[in-house]
C-alpha cells in the first residue's frame, strides 16, 4: 500500500531537480503522475523511468507562465489520467541580475515563471477539487522568499508571492478539504546550482550552520507529507528545509 494509491498528481517541472525527485517518489507511493516541462524529451525520460520502475506516468510539454499553454496541457493530462487530486507547482527558473541592471523583460520572466505559473496551475484544478471535497496544492518557494538575497530581488520577490500566495489561498478552501501549503527548499544539490563556482560553494557551505547543500531525497519528503493524508492538518504552512540558512 502506497501513501498515494488512488491519487493523480501534476507536477510541474518535473523533468529535473526536486521536481523530478517528487514525481518519482509519488508514482513509487501509488500516484499516477503526469510531468509538465518545458522540456519534454527529458520530461518524457522521466516518465519512462517511472514506467520501466513499476509506476504509472505520463509526460506533457507545456510552459506555465502561458495561459493558452496551461489550459491545453490540463485538458490533456484530463483525458490521459482523469481528474487531479494533486498539484506540485514546482517549475521555476533563477538568474542572478544586479538590481540595476535589470531589466522588465527579466523581471516579468522571472514573475511569470515562478509566480504567474502557480496562479495558472492551481485554477486549472481547484474548482474539481472543491467540488470533490479534497486536493492537495504543493507550492515550491525558497528560503530566499523570507530573507532575500542580493542580485536575486527577482527571484525573491516572486517566491515571497508564493508564500502570501499560499497563506491567502489556504486560507480560502481549507473547509472544502482542499489544503495549500509550500515547500522554501534551501540550497539543493540540483540542475538549478549546477553553475555556482567552487569558491562561492564554499562560502556558501562556510554560512550553513550544516556545513553542506542539501539532497534532493532531503526535500521530497516533505513533499509526500503534505500531499497525503497524513497533512490533512497543515494549512497555507511553508515547510522550510535549508539547512539552517535561515530559520523561521
Amino acid at each position: 500500500m502506497g501513501k498515494l494509491d488512488g491519487r493523480r498528481a501534476v507536477v510541474t517541472g518535473g523533468a529535473s531537480g526536486i521536481g523530478r525527485g517528487i514525481a518519482e517518489l509519488f508514482a513509487r507511493e501509488g500516484a499516477v503522475v503526469a510531468i509538465l516541462d518545458r522540456n519534454e524529451a527529458q520530461a518524457e525520460a522521466v516518465a519512462e523511468g517511472i514506467r520501466a520502475a513499476g509506476g504509472a506516468a505520463s509526460a506533457f510539454a507545456c510552459d506555465v507562465s502561458d495561459e493558452n499553454a496551461v489550459a491545453t496541457a490540463f485538458a490533456l493530462v484530463k483525458a490521459e489520467i482523469g481528474a487531479v487530486d494533486i498539484l506540485v507547482n514546482n517549475a521555476g527558473i533563477l538568474r542572478d541580475v544586479p538590481f540595476e541592471e535589470l531589466s522588465i523583460t527579466e523581471w516579468d520572466r522571472m514573475i511569470a515563471t515562478n509566480l504567474r505559473s502557480v496562479f495558472l496551475c492551481t485554477r486549472q484544478v481547484i474548482g474539481g477539487m472543491r467540488a470533490r471535497k479534497w486536493g492537495r496544492i504543493i507550492n515550491t518557494a525558497s528560503q530566499l522568499g523570507h530573507k532575500g538575497s542580493p542580485m536575486l530581488v527577482h527571484y525573491a520577490s516572486a517566491k515571497a508571492g508564493v508564500i502570501g500566495f499560499t497563506k491567502s489561498l489556504g486560507h480560502e478552501v481549507a473547509r472544502d478539504g482542499v489544503t495549500v501549503n509550500a515547500i522554501a527548499p534551501g540550497v539543493i544539490e540540483t540542475p538549478m546550482g549546477a553553475d555556482i563556482t567552487p569558491a562561492g560553494r564554499a562560502a556558501k557551505e562556510a554560512e550553513l550552520p550544516i556545513g553542506r547543500f542539501g539532497r534532493v531525497d532531503e526535500v521530497v519528503e516533505a513533499a509526500l507529507l503534505l500531499a497525503s493524508d497524513a497533512g490533512s492538518y497543515f494549512i497555507g504552512s511553508t515547510v522550510n528545509m535549508n539547512g539552517g540558512d535561515y530559520m523561521i
